[in-house]
């Protein structure tokens, strides 16, 4: 299929194409500016080839411009598509792909503000990650900006478009009900939602900059854990994937195997904790609890595994850095034994609560139209019908040793998003005891690795909250030149705006959380000792044990 597509692409846009290299099952496409939108526009003709994002690059100290990468991959086979196209720093505009490409929305509004590239005829080029006080003409990626910059700030409102005739309901972006700062404004006439804005990205910490500025290809992988604080592991994994296609380096066969496992452990706990935070905005906090209570054995398992219950540090380029023994396996089979018996049993009772199933059965229904539409990934994709996951289409580590079910659903309401997630819980636990049943032996690392310049690298991993990709062009000097981070929820919150339109007013918590959303995982709180002014800032875990000071 991807020799077909690069033969029409090439019998259609010739003159246009400049160079076209291949790499493994990656193939970039270098074309001239003006035949992009038509181009893709030909690319999406095929209902099987699914955009994931954009990336813009500072090519200014190697080429003397600016380059844009436009990332598609099938979802079906296993190859990805990756048309590219560069601009001059006298002329910083390139055609815009929204029209053809809806999904490429936000990416193309996040390059026009940390690059200052114009997308001409997007619809909507307001900005979307930088602070609304943001002073133009400084932007933080072009590799002459500091990563420390701290700008002047200015009050500016942001332009939300707010329909006539309809009251608006804020939601956020801080209070003590949210887990992390995060904005909708519903707009509403009576009960029901008619349209949504979304402003986010309140607290962006400059990852990518700070990993392309200060740390060494094997600091790296120790920060893009942190990128998300339930799963961290998925995003090291990305990360050194992408590094090691990059230098086409093959990882032991052992080490492989010991990612999968932590990557499925990372997947149990990460969809228990999201049933739980489901059945507490359903008003049903013994589901809250129950499902906490079968999920607290992994987390101790992951401890016991890998020193730490989140953020395992167990990744490096090249390989892991500790070993499972024979006792951590053992254990590992007993929890697993534990919890599935457990597990089973709760979801038994919940499915059986009549409420439960009148609250989601029905509600934020997004078609498998307007999934395909807006490029969603992961459980939300799936439970509207299209049976795309990363680990079949596209396998990493060691998926292709292992067999399991892809659970698809088409009714795309909130049920079907939760029942995508319970069915891939039991998966998951099928997927570790085979995994250990085949545990080869041998090495954990590859060691001595040399790293050169100007190599690309692309990785996917399906995480918890679905799609996962890393870009990379690595740089000299121990350092990379550019890593760009696309996580799954920023891929599903577009979506929002259709699953909450024409919906009851009181089913849009659990509609926007059935997505999954992880906003920042960084909250945080400032403390005023009113007696003797002190001020300090603390994690609010801290609080909740009753320790402050």
């Amino acid at each position: 299929m991807v020799k077909e597509i690069i033969e029409n692409i090439k019998g259609a846009f010739a003159d246009y194409i400049i160079g076209i290299e291949v790499n493994k099952n990656k193939v970039y496409i270098e074309v001239e500016k003006k035949c992009l939108r038509p181009l893709v526009k030909l690319i999406k003709t095929n209902k099987q080839i699914h955009y994931v994002t954009s990336v813009g690059v500072d090519e200014r100290p190697l080429r003397g411009g600016f380059r844009v990468y436009h990332i598609f991959t099938s979802i079906e086979e296993d190859y990805s598509i990756i048309i590219h196209t560069s601009t001059p720093q006298s002329h910083l505009t390139i055609p815009s792909i929204v029209p053809v490409t809806p999904g490429a929305n936000w990416a193309e509004r996040e390059i026009q503000d940390l690059l200052g590239l114009k997308f001409t005829g997007h619809p909507d080029p307001r900005k979307l990650i930088l602070p609304d006080d943001w002073p133009p003409n400084i932007y933080p990626l072009r590799k002459d900006t500091p990563y420390n910059i701290r700008p002047p700030s200015k009050p500016t409102l942001y332009p939300f478009k707010r329909p006539r005739e309809t009251s608006t309901l804020p939601i956020g972006p801080y209070h003590p009900l949210l887990h992390e700062p995060e904005y909708f404004e519903l707009y509403v006439k009576g009960e029901e939602v008619v349209d949504v804005e979304y402003r986010g990205f309140h607290v962006h910490r400059g990852i990518e900059k700070l990993g392309e500025s200060k740390l060494t290809y094997n600091q790296i992988p120790f920060i893009a854990e942190r990128i998300c604080g339930i799963c961290g592991f998925t995003h090291s994994t990305c990360y050194c994937q992408a590094v090691e296609e990059a230098i086409g380096i093959d990882v032991p066969e052992r080490a492989r195997y010991i990612r999968s496992i932590l990557l499925e452990l990372e997947r149990i706990h990460s969809h228990l904790l999201w049933i739980g935070v489901a059945c507490h905005l359903l008003g049903f906090d013994t589901g809250f609890m129950h499902a906490w209570r079968i999920r607290e054995p992994v987390m101790q398992l992951c401890e016991i595994l890998t020193g730490n219950r989140k953020t395992y540090g167990a990744n490096l380029v090249g390989g892991v850095r500790w070993d499972i023994k024979e006792k951590g396996v053992k254990k590992t089979l007993n929890v697993l034994s534990k919890i599935e018996d457990e597990f089973k049993r709760f979801i038994e009772d919940l499915m059986s609560i009549r409420e439960v199933k009148l609250r989601l059965t029905n509600t934020g229904v997004l078609t498998k139209k307007d999934a395909l539409k807006m490029e969603v990934v992961g459980p939300v994709l799936r439970a509207s019908g299209v049976k795309y996951d990363v680990r079949k289409a596209h396998p990493y580590a060691a998926y292709k040793e292992v067999s399991f079910n892809v659970p698809v659903y088409s009714e795309g309401d909130n049920m079907a998003r939760l029942i995508v997630r319970i069915d891939e819980v039991l998966e998951s636990i099928n997927i570790i005891r085979e995994l250990i049943d085949k545990l080869p032996k041998g090495p954990i690392i590859t060691e001595e690795i040399e790293i050169p310049g100007n190599r690309k690298g692309l990785s996917m991993t399906e995480a918890p909250r679905g799609e996962n990709l890393h870009f990379i062009i690595t740089g000299r000097d121990g350092f990379i030149y550019r890593w760009k981070v696309r996580a799954p929820t920023y891929a599903n919150i577009p979506a929002l705006k259709i699953m909450l339109k024409g919906c009851p007013l009181s089913d849009a918590p659990i509609t926007i959380a059935s997505i999954d959303p992880c906003f920042s995982c960084t909250d945080r709180v400032k403390v005023i000792d009113i007696k003797t002014k002190k001020t300090i800032t603390v994690p609010l875990m801290r609080i909740s044990r009753g320790k402050i000071w």
